[in-house]
């Protein structure tokens, strides 16, 4: 379960590069924040304080309700480092399992 919610973010992180409506931005930031507050409690529960406190870190950055105003490009720049980070994230994870 954890791959796809990550794969479903990923993509909505990368859709984020193109001009959406402001709507779609605010469903990715709730979208991503929940995942990742899932993601933190997870790892943090199965004693991974590391990867709990990077997903943590990324539920602060994503929250909806206090929103950082860092400007479209600033925003483009940390989708697509997230997004990435994801990508190699589960590369990591995935050859690990085999």
């Amino acid at each position: 379960m954890k791959p796809l919610l990550l794969s479903v973010i990923v993509v909505l992180l990368l859709l984020c590069l193109a001009d959406m409506p402001y709507g779609f931005y605010m469903l990715v930031r709730f979208s991503s924040a929940a995942v990742f507050a899932y993601l933190s409690y997870d790892y943090f529960r199965s004693k991974k304080d590391g990867l709990g406190f990077i997903f943590a870190a990324l539920t602060l950055l994503f929250q909806p309700f206090f929103k950082l105003e860092l400007g479209k490009a600033i925003w483009n720049i940390v989708d697509l480092a997230v997004a990435a980070g994801l990508i190699l994230f589960l590369i990591k994870t995935y050859k690990k399992k085999k």
